[in-house]
């Protein structure tokens, strides 16, 4: 990409900071020009431009919008050139950017009223060393998602992290050619959530103390349905924070203590993961059915509420499965592991597509056991007989992005 311009804004604002007690009315005045200026910028902008924010805390108290292709929004380090919008008064995101071609790195946004940073129907979208973070921690409250390309094409997110939003903090829906890495998602009700999505690589990121760490989900009326995920290298530990998403959302009937969770997603490719000591299970493949969405979402004939294609291998599980959140599983770990068991690693509803060409579930992974919990039939024949699946499935392709390159 060629630079044609480099907008840098707010250097003489921060010299007028510095200046006593009239500088603490100069530091609203210039937070405001600020954002006047990082506005105009954006509005101004040409194909190739580069728009720096220095180094320092900005209070932004409406939405900035761009909406021009070929565009680089960089800062001095996600813990260095920080937006806050701790006071926003208008405006449904922090940023929102209806363009392609577009870059974002090295900073941070706090505390947006909505969605941290959401990008609509974009190509070529890069988000690279981004934080985005409420900081009072988890809350209700909260904006929905931190990161939320929708509806876009080639979108690599790398080395960013999410703190604290009341649905997921990485969520990349209705998309395709995705790539998710190195990145740290902490304090969401979902770290990643990968929905409706078609070709996604998810890995080497660090999933901790959210609701559920890894979510790979279909979700009926959305513009496409969504398969092909890989999912591997990944640390996903411990994520059994209580469930704090606002009522109404397909995340708020998320089970705290869910490592990887699928639900009516095809051809799922799990591996080389370190899963471990989430309170529910370690794994759950679901249905449309047991996600408690039937009734909600009333599913069209179209949509298929099924996961098929799920193939699980090669994976550390420690531990898991020991304080499940639901009622139904809590009763059913007593009855078939006692007090101090556990459930398996692995945690199937059991629901199957009766049209289905090719398997719902195949595992290769050690010892690690399925419970099938055979939610259909009212729990009537729950089993953890592995006989089922002992298949393979073919290994699924990776997604070049390599043109994003950094």
């Amino acid at each position: 990409m060629t630079v044609r311009h480099i907008f840098t804004v707010g250097i003489a604002l921060l010299f007028l900071a510095g200046c006593g007690e009239e500088a603490v009315q100069d530091v609203s005045q210039s937070d405001e020009q600020f954002r006047k200026e990082l506005q105009g910028n954006l509005i101004k902008a040409k194909p190739g431009d580069v728009i720096e924010i220095p180094e320092g805390t900005f209070q932004i108290d409406r939405s900035l919008t761009l909406n021009v292709d070929g565009i680089t929004i960089r800062g001095a380090g996600m813990d260095k050139s920080v937006l806050s919008f701790k006071n926003q008064k208008a405006g449904a995101e922090g940023i929102l950017v209806t363009a392609s071609d577009f870059t974002i790195e090295d900073l941070a946004i706090e505390d947006t009223k909505g969605d941290a940073l959401k990008v609509n129907k974009g190509k070529n979208i890069v988000i690279r060393r981004v934080r985005a973070e409420w900081t009072n921690g988890p809350d209700t409250k909260n904006g929905a998602y931190g990161f939320y390309p929708v509806q876009t094409e080639n979108t690599l997110i790398e080395g960013s992290v999410a703190i604290g939003a009341s649905d997921s903090g990485l969520y990349i829906g209705q998309s395709r050619n995705v790539v998710v890495r190195n990145n740290r998602v902490e304090y969401n009700v979902a770290g990643i959530e990968i929905e409706n999505t078609i070709g996604a690589d998810v890995y080497d990121n660090v999933a901790t103390n959210n609701t559920g760490g890894i979510l790979i989900f279909n979700m009926p009326y959305l513009t496409q349905s969504g398969h092909t995920t890989r999912v591997y290298n990944n640390k996903v530990y411990e994520n059994n924070l209580d469930n704090f998403a606002p009522k109404g959302g397909a995340v708020a009937s998320v089970p705290a203590g869910s490592g990887i969770l699928i639900n009516s997603n095809d051809n799922v490719e799990i591996f080389n993961n370190e899963i471990r000591d989430n309170d529910t299970a370690n794994i759950i493949v679901s249905s449309l059915f047991t996600a408690n969405y039937e009734e909600e979402y009333k599913v069209d004939d179209t949509f298929d509420p099924y996961p098929e294609g799920i193939y699980v291998y090669d994976n550390t599980f420690i531990g898991g499965g020991s304080s499940p959140d639901r009622l139904e599983l809590k009763t059913l770990k007593v009855a078939m592991f006692g007090l101090t068991g556990s459930l398996p690693d692995i945690l199937w509803d059991g629901i199957m597509n009766p049209a289905a060409k090719q398997p719902a579930l195949c595992v290769n992974n050690g010892e690690s056991l399925v419970v099938n919990v055979d939610a259909g039939n009212d729990f009537a024949n729950v089993t953890t007989d592995m006989t089922q699946y002992g298949c393979e499935l073919p290994k699924l392709s990776a997604i070049d992005l390599s043109h994003l390159e950094g």
